[in-house]
């Protein structure tokens, strides 16, 4: 299976999805269009020490990005099983998406050679249009920035269409 070779260009709806998650549920990207943002944290594996960070890092931020309309989701293709005792052991407020066959970060440009996942960060706003996009590890105070951007963009739209519907 190949990979699309660069990230999802900002603006460009993000390619749906259904997959198993660590708590034992599903979950369909299209399901929350309209609802929330979504930022899907793709990372090499679990229970290793930078991807372990990394999540720590948006369950440390969770009230914040509940506040920000966020749900937040961490992808690689280990299974259920093995996402859910990680997800357990750091008391992760949101579940892992497995992605069995890398099916997922093929398509959002995250999956290299043999499988392994790069590091890479997706917002996702709430008409699901990629709206942040980044490989490595962003810090949560950048993406907490973005989000803020999005929700204020949406409350400005808002308050256009009220202030039109007034005329």
């Amino acid at each position: 299976m190949s990979s699309r070779p660069d990230l999802i260009p900002i603006g460009e709806a993000a390619p749906d999805f259904t997959a198993a998650l660590s708590d034992g549920g599903s979950f369909r990207l299209a399901s929350i269009y309209g609802q929330k943002c979504l930022v899907l944290v793709f990372y090499p594996g679990d229970n290793t020490p930078t991807c372990t960070a990394q999540l720590c890092a948006m369950r440390d931020e969770w009230e914040h990005l509940q506040a920000r309309d966020t749900f937040v989701y961490g992808v690689n293709p280990a299974g259920a099983a093995k996402h859910a005792a990680f997800a357990a052991h750091n008391r992760f407020p949101f579940p892992l998406i497995a992605d069995a066959g890398g099916k997922i970060a093929a398509a959002y440009g995250c999956r290299m050679i043999f499988g392994l996942i790069r590091r890479t960060v997706y917002i996702i706003d709430k008409q699901g249009r990629i709206a942040y996009a980044q490989r490595g590890n962003p810090t949560s105070e950048e993406i907490l920035r973005v989000l803020e951007t999005i929700q204020d963009a949406e409350k400005s739209a808002d308050d256009a269409q009220t202030n039109d519907g007034i005329k």
